[in-house]
This record gives structure tokens, sequence and C-alpha cells, in this order.
């Protein structure tokens, strides 16, 4: 078995092609408050195998033992609930967890999700007492809903109003509630079962498009590859395990230096002037574009963004956000690259 005593993830580093798809979410995975990403493609194209895979690679998570939220001990005085955790001015224990990966069903009701009385508790003492859902669960972690183009409208609001201000209230039941739920949202489903809403496109961070690879060389070595981790996770993990490593690293000194990636004014003109050419609505565009660029750069151990991380990011931070020209027959991909080419090349 691996050293924590479970079964390895399938690597980061061992999927094939996906290229955009790993790039939205190393960059997500650096800067989290980007909004999440929303994956569209066909069934069996390796969506949740590569978030499962990203959460894996990432450092171990310090948490309070005995906290229901999962905090960091920097957390705990944050003025957030406390729970049943009763401190007594004791040092909080601490142990280390992989960073979580939550799914979230379909057919989910909002007491699952944003946590509720605990009945048992209620009838047997009396007692009130909060049980946590699942955005405490994934705090500090992620959110994984597939087939979010089939969530409930009302449970999508819900998530994305939490995600955006990184604490989940409840109020209900002469409870009162306020907790922590920082996390990355990740949404995943094929265009073919139904679209959302412009209004929640537009609330994800970056959108990418996966499909099956067709090159007859890449599907063969997926398979293989594949094969090798049913027969035997633990040797094919540690076999990447240096590529895994590499990639660990590029993510944790990008959070340290992504703090210090400067952006000029040109490259603020540049997103402004992209966004006006493809008529998104609202700053939000911008916003996310520039915020990917700087993650982008730090990435690369770059010190400040440049036209080319700009180029690199805009078809994941724009091509949701369009809106529909019947017009224009050319998909939001060509559209936003057509952009591209007219705007840096002013």
């Amino acid at each position: 078995m691996s050293s924590r005593g479970v079964r390895p993830n399938y690597p980061f580093s061992a999927i094939v092609e996906q290229e955009e798809m790993k790039l939205a979410l190393l960059i997500a995975a650096v800067d989290p408050g980007i909004g999440g990403v929303l994956v569209f493609g066909e069934r069996g194209t390796g969506k949740s195998t590569t978030i499962r895979a990203l959460a894996a690679l990432l450092p171990d998570q310090k948490v309070v033992v005995g906290c229901p939220y999962g905090r960091a001990p920097e957390e705990l005085h944050e003025g957030w609930d406390l729970g049943e955790l009763d401190e007594g001015g004791a040092k909080p224990k601490v142990v280390k967890r992989r960073v979580p990966v939550v799914d979230l069903p379909l057919g989910v009701t909002e007491d699952r999700v944003v946590g509720a009385l605990d009945l048992e508790r209620a009838l047997a003492s009396g007692e009130k007492v909060f049980e946590p859902g699942l955005l405490a669960r994934a705090h500090r972690g992620f959110l994984y809903i597939d087939e979010v183009n089939l969530l409930e409208d009302h449970i999508v609001d819900l998530l994305l109003d939490v995600a955006a201000s990184g604490e989940n209230l409840v109020e209900r039941e002469g409870l009162s509630v306020r907790h922590p739920a920082r996390f990355v949202l990740v949404g995943s489903g094929n265009p073919e079962e139904g679209e959302l809403r412009p209004q929640l496109l537009d609330r994800f961070g970056l959108s990418v498009e996966v499909a099956t690879p067709q090159d007859i060389e890449a599907r063969i070595e997926v398979v293989r590859r594949r094969d090798a981790f049913e027969q035997d996770p633990e040797g094919f993990a540690a076999e990447w395990e240096k590529d895994t490593a590499k990639v660990r690293r590029r993510i944790v000194s990008a959070c340290n230096k992504l703090g210090t990636v400067a952006v000029s004014e040109d490259v603020y003109r540049r997103a402004a002037s992209l966004c006006i050419a493809l008529g998104t609505d609202g700053l939000r565009g911008e916003l996310t574009l520039v915020r990917a660029a700087r993650a982008l750069a730090a990435l690369e151990g770059k010190k400040e963004v440049t036209d080319q991380h700009l180029r690199r990011v805009a078809p994941l931070a724009l091509r949701h956000r369009l809106r529909r020209d019947p017009l224009d027959e050319a998909g939001s991909g060509v559209r936003v690259e057509r952009a591209i080419e007219e705007v840096f090349a002013a």
C-alpha cells in the first residue's frame, strides 16, 4: 500500500493530453479566488480523474483535531463559529490530511449542502446542534459537481454565492452558524445534455472543453497507462513520483510567488481591449483574465505578466462569457482566437 495507507490516485503527470484542462486546474490551485473551473466534454475523457489527481499531488494540509470544518490552526481566531470544538485556552492539536475532493450528487437537498439541525440529537436530548454539510467538508479543497448543467438552479446559485464569499451562513430552525467555506468549485458536464444559464456560466472563472483523443497512438497510451495503474496502483504511482514531485514543487513555488508577480499598465490595457472586442458583459472577464495570467506567470516562475500569458489564458477565461451572435456561426473558441489576433496585432 501507499505511505498513507490508502490506494493512490492516478498520477496527474501520467494523464495523456487534455493540456487545457490540466492548465486550468493548476491555475485554480494556485489562485483559488479565480472562481473555479467548468469542464465541458464527452463522458470518459478523464475529467474526474484529473481533478482528483491534482488534489492528491497538492501538499497535505494541517487541520485542527476535532474541528467540524477542517480548519487550519490560523483560522480558529477569525471569528468563525467553533462548532463543538473546545479550545480551553490550550494550543489545539493538529494533524495532516489530504486536500479534500467532495462530490456533490445530482438531486442533493439544500440541507445536505449547507448543513442543518442534527435531528437525532435534537429529538434525543433537546440540543440544537448544527450538522455540517458538504460545504464544510469541501473547505480548503475541491467541490466537484458532475453534470453541473443538470443540477437544480437554486443549488447552483447557492454554491456560486458561497464560493464567491468564502463563507457559509446558515440561519434556520433556531440556528445561526457561520463557518468558512473556501473551495475550488469544479463543474463538469456534457453540453448535449443541457446548457447552463448565461449568468451562471459567467460566474465560473475558467472554462475548458475536452474531447476524446482521435490520434490512435494517444488512445493506446491512455489505455496502456490506465491498465498498468489498475494492475499495480502503488507501483505505477511510484514510477511517476519524480514527475509528480516536480509539479508539486511548481504549485508550491507559484503560490508563494503569486503576490509578487507584477502586472503592467499595458497588460491591463490589453485585457480590457480584448474583452471590449468580444463584447463581454461587466468586468468579471477582465478581472479573471488578469488573475489567471498572473497565476500562469507564477507557475512559470516569471516576475511579471506578459502578453504571452494573456494569450494563453484568454480562451479559458473568456470563451464562456460571450454573447450568442446569430450572424456569426463560429464557435466561442474561434471568436476568442480571432479577437486575440486582432488585439495583439494592433
